[in-house]
């Protein structure tokens, strides 16, 4: 399988790493993050979160565009998100839980506080996807993650950097379930 990490252009995405992927032996190190924003500087925050994000990787992380989506489950009237998707080669002992922690460390660093309203507007969002072909079922983690199969805000992103990908319980590649994706939700592509 191949993963492809772009760049926006002006004149559309450049293929920054188009890495030839054995899924039987290396989807097992990959996790799949997403990221998302819609208070305050979205896009920065999410370049600085890929900077911070990088340390936790053994190897360049997989990156996806920015994209706008609007707010699913959302109150009334919250703003626009803009997402992204990263995919990340754990270090050495790291596990979904350690990550997961760090990933809500992030959160907090960047000003997201605890849910006081469910799905309120919040700087930053971050969800471990998947963790290789891990699997959990607790209080405080759920991977593969529950709902990412049904989101264009996950897949949409997803598809740039890993289209070929099966996410652990799924039979279907990140790019079929995009295109079979009933939602009716909206993204658009943000330049830069």
């Amino acid at each position: 399988m191949h993963i492809l990490e772009y760049a926006p252009t002006v004149q559309g995405f450049l293929i920054l790493h188009d890495i030839e992927f054995d899924e039987r032996e290396n989807s097992a190190l990959l996790a799949i993050i997403s990221l998302g924003s819609n208070l305050g500087n979205s896009k920065e925050i999410l370049w600085q979160v890929m900077v911070r994000l990088q340390q936790l990787s053994d190897v360049p992380l997989l990156k996806s565009s920015f994209w706008q989506t609007e707010p699913v489950d959302c109150p009334a009237g919250s703003p626009a998100f803009v997402n992204a998707v990263v995919g990340l080669s754990p270090r050495s002992g790291e596990t979904p839980e350690s990550l997961f922690t760090e990933l809500q460390r992030l959160e907090t660093v960047f000003g997201r506080q605890r849910k006081k309203v469910l799905n309120e507007p919040r700087p930053l969002d971050l969800d471990l996807i998947a963790f290789g072909h891990e699997t959990r079922n607790s209080a405080e983690l759920i991977l593969p993650h529950p709902r990412a199969h049904q989101r264009r805000f996950v897949l949409q992103p997803l598809s740039e950097i890993a289209p070929d990908l099966i996410l652990p319980g799924q039979s279907k590649t990140v790019a079929e379930l995009l295109a079979a994706l009933p939602s009716s939700e909206q993204v658009e592509w943000l330049v830069g």
